[in-house]
C-alpha cells in the first residue's frame, strides 16, 4: 500500500515576498477553491506577525478577523507561519508570552501553526509547542538553512524536537543548494531520534526543487511544501501543479486539477510576468555559493543593478558570507549616496565653464575608442571615468568616480592599480576599504 502524501501550499505566504503579501480578495477566493479541488490538504494563508513597521498586505499578518471573512472550502485546512526571531525578540523577548499575543481569539479557523527557526533559535522556541497543542492546533517546526548544519547538529535537532508535542518536523533547503545524497543523509540523521512525520520545503535556485522534493518523499518524508507556479521568495519553490500531477494517487483527497490550471492562466501567469520569479543564472550561482536568494531578488528588482553589478555582488557576497539575508549589504549603494555627507574635495574649480565627458562602462566606449580619444585631445574636456573604465588611454582620464559600492568591494585589486585620483565619499566607506586604497590618491567628495 502506498503511503499518503500531505501537500501544503504556501503561495500566499512565500509568494508574498514579491507583492508585499497584498493579494486581492478575488484572487484569494479563487485560490482557495482551486487549491481545495486539486487535492491539497493545507493552505498556509500567510505569516502571523508581531511586526508592523511598514505597510504589508493582510497575508503578512493573517489575523482571525481577516481569515473569518474568507470562504474556506470544508475540505481545506488553513495554517499560518510564525518567525521564531519575532517570538524571541519582541518586547518581553519571552516566546511563551509573545505567542499569546498572536493567538488571543479562542475561536479560530486556523488548524496548523508552523514555526520557522534557525538552528540557534529552535531550542528556545520549542516550549511554545505545548501551549499551542493545548489550544487544539496542529504544530510544525520548520528548520531553516539546514544545509549549513553538521551531522551532530542535525541529530541533536531530531533529539530535542522528539521531547515536545510536534506533529511535523520540517527542514528547508533555504539556499536551494541541497543535492539528493545530502537530503537522504539529513532524513537519516533526523530519524535517528525523531520518529514523527517529516516535511520538506525546497527552493528552486538550481532548478532542483521538484526533484529534491521527490527524493525526500522517496526517503520517508510525508509532508511537502509547494506554491502555485512556484511563486516564492527568490527563484521560488516546488510547483503545486506538478506535485499534484505527480502524487495524485498518493494524496488523501480526490484530485481535480482543472480549476488550478485555470487559476494559473487567469491570475498567476500575469503575476509572474510582472514579478518575474523563477530560476535564472544568478539564482543558480547563489545556490552554488550558499547565498541567500533574497539578495538576488532584491537586485533583480532594482534598476540600478546591471548584470555585471549582480555578478560583482555575488562575488562579494561569496567572500563576506551571504548565507543570512542582511538588507544592509544589499543597500550598500543606496547608503553610499543617501542624505548629507561632508567632503573635503569639490570639483567646482576643475569643471567650471568646461566641457565634461563622463565615460561609462558599456561597450560603446570601446567601440568608439579612436573617436573618443581624438575628441579628448582636441577639445580638452574634463574626463571622468566611472568605476574601472579602461577602454581608452588612461592618460586621458582626469579622475575616477566610484558609482557602485559593490563594484568597489569586488574590484578592489583593479582600483588599487589605477593611476588617476579616485572620487568617492570617504566617510561612507569602511575603514578596511579606506586602508586598502591608502596607496591611491583619494578625493573625498561629500
Amino acid at each position: 500500500m502506498k503511503k499518503k502524501i500531505v501537500l501544503l501550499d504556501c503561495t500566499l505566504r512565500d509568494g508574498g515576498y514579491y507583492n508585499n503579501w497584498d493579494f486581492s480578495k478575488n484572487l484569494i477566493s479563487k485560490y482557495l477553491k482551486s487549491i481545495a479541488s486539486s487535492g491539497v490538504e493545507f493552505a498556509e494563508i500567510g505569516f502571523r506577525s508581531l511586526e508592523s513597521k511598514t505597510f504589508k498586505g493582510a497575508c503578512a499578518y493573517s489575523r482571525d478577523s481577516f481569515i473569518k471573512n474568507l470562504k474556506i472550502p470544508n475540505s481545506l485546512k488553513v495554517g499560518v507561519m510564525i518567525n521564531a526571531s519575532e517570538l524571541l525578540n519582541h518586547k518581553t523577548k519571552k516566546p511563551i508570552e509573545n505567542i499569546k499575543l498572536l493567538f488571543k481569539n479562542k475561536k479560530s479557523k486556523i488548524k496548523l501553526v508552523r514555526i520557522a527557526c534557525h538552528y540557534f533559535e529552535i531550542e528556545k522556541t520549542l516550549p511554545i509547542s505545548t501551549w499551542l497543542k493545548k489550544r487544539g492546533f496542529k504544530v510544525a517546526f520548520n528548520i531553516m538553512q539546514i544545509a549549513e548544519r553538521s551531522d551532530k547538529e542535525i541529530e541533536y535537532l531530531g533529539k530535542i524536537c522528539s521531547n515536545y508535542p510536534i506533529d511535523v518536523l520540517y527542514f528547508a533547503d533555504s539556499m536551494g543548494s541541497l543535492k539528493a545524497n545530502k537530503i537522504k543523509k539529513i532524513i537519516l540523521l533526523l530519524k535517528k531520534f525523531w520518529h514523527g512525520e517529516l516535511g520538506i520545503h525546497t527552493h528552486d535556485n538550481m532548478d532542483m526543487a521538484l526533484i529534491n522534493t521527490q527524493v525526500a518523499i522517496e526517503n520517508g518524508v510525508t509532508w511537502a511544501d509547494s506554491t502555485v507556479t512556484g511563486m516564492g521568495r527568490g527563484p521560488g519553490n516546488s510547483k503545486t501543479e506538478y506535485l499534484v500531477l505527480k502524487y495524485q494517487n498518493e494524496i488523501k483527497k480526490k484530485v481535480n486539477i482543472l480549476p488550478l490550471l485555470e487559476l494559473i492562466k487567469d491570475e498567476f501567469e500575469p503575476l509572474q510576468k510582472k514579478y518575474k520569479w523563477g530560476t535564472n543564472p544568478f539564482y543558480f550561482l547563489a545556490g552554488m555559493y550558499g547565498i541567500h536568494p533574497t539578495f538576488i531578488q532584491g537586485m533583480l528588482n532594482d534598476v540600478r543593478f546591471s548584470s555585471l553589478d549582480i555578478l560583482s555582488a555575488i562575488e562579494h557576497l561569496k567572500s563576506v558570507g551571504g548565507k543570512t539575508f542582511n538588507k544592509n549589504l544589499l543597500d550598500t549603494d543606496k547608503k553610499m549616496y543617501f542624505g548629507k555627507c561632508e567632503g573635503k574635495w569639490s570639483p567646482k574649480s576643475k569643471i567650471f565653464n568646461k566641457e565634461v565627458l563622463i565615460l561609462g562602462t558599456g561597450p560603446g566606449v570601446n567601440e568608439h575608442k579612436i573617436a573618443i580619444e581624438e575628441y579628448i585631445r582636441q577639445k580638452r574636456p574634463f574626463v571622468i571615468g566611472l568605476n574601472t573604465q579602461r577602454s581608452i588611454d588612461e592618460k586621458l582620464i582626469n579622475v575616477r568616480a566610484v558609482c557602485s559600492a559593490f563594484r568597489l568591494l569586488t574590484d578592489r585589486k583593479k582600483y588599487k592599480s589605477l593611476r588617476q585620483p579616485i572620487v568617492l565619499p570617504l566617510r561612507r566607506l569602511s575603514k578596511d576599504v579606506n586602508n586598502y586604497l591608502a596607496s591611491n590618491t583619494l578625493l573625498d567628495f561629500g
